[in-house]
């Protein structure tokens, strides 16, 4: 006797139901999806000026980006970071921003960097003291009132660059290192780590690859040295969450 097709036919029809199920997937079942895994992803929030917005390179040469990456590298899923910086910004300018955006979310990671506009514009040094301090409140408050997860960048010497080169070279280095002694005392006061980049900034004077291409700012060569230089202390900032 011939055995019966009828079974097969039958378990057939099954899973070319389940293979159609699946190809039909609605796109907002994906998206949901999608949603969930980048709910998991670390958040980091950058704070500043020019030098953190990246003015005169390509927004992957930025150096939050490059940390970022840097960071997934080492095998932390990373979000993209939200930047809010813009070249020009002194410390009151970035505090009326961040009044703006009016975040609620908070972040896994925060970042500081602000205060060479403050020197370049010749405001007082007293007002940078107390917005300095009020900008690193916000930062801890963005990070879940948890300072462990912020750390501050020092401002780079651009009296170095060829911007500057009619400047008065030796007088910005000497007001940019009191922004920047000032600026770490606090961090050290509240244990907050202070990555001193000032040095690296200072190579521009005999390697211009160093400088973009506004003659000013840093290029994205000088940007990785940055990420170069605190990422694995950055990397421990995660793994002690």
């Amino acid at each position: 006797m011939k055995p019966s097709l009828f079974p097969i036919m039958i378990l057939i029809s099954l899973v070319f139901s389940c293979q159609q199920n699946r190809e039909n997937e609605p796109v907002e079942a994906t998206n949901q999806k999608e949603m969930k895994n980048n709910n998991t992803a670390l958040s980091y929030l950058a704070l500043g000026d020019s030098y953190t917005i990246g003015e005169s390179v390509e927004e992957n040469e930025r150096w939050p980006v490059i940390l970022a990456e840097a960071l997934k590298a080492k095998g932390f899923e990373m979000a993209s970071p939200k930047i809010i910086a813009k070249t020009g910004w002194t410390t009151d300018e970035l505090q009326e921003a961040i009044a703006k955006e009016n975040l609620q979310e908070t972040f896994n990671l925060v970042s500081l960097l602000i205060g060479v506009n403050n020197q370049y514009r010749g405001y007082k040094f007293a007002q940078y003291e107390k917005e300095f301090v009020e900008l690193l409140e916000q930062a801890i408050a963005f990070a879940g009132n948890d300072s462990t997860k912020v750390f501050v960048v020092s401002i780079p010497d651009y009296g170095v660059t060829p911007f500057a080169a009619e400047s008065d070279m030796a007088k910005i280095a000497e007001e940019l290192d009191e922004y920047n002694a000032y600026a770490q005392s606090v961090c050290e006061k509240k244990n907050i780590p202070f990555f001193n980049i000032t040095s690296i900034s200072k190579n521009a004077k005999d390697d211009l690859e160093l400088v973009a291409s506004d003659n000013l700012h840093p290029s994205g060569k000088m940007y990785a040295q940055w990420v170069d230089l605190f990422a694995n202390e950055v990397e421990n900032l995660f793994k002690e969450m």
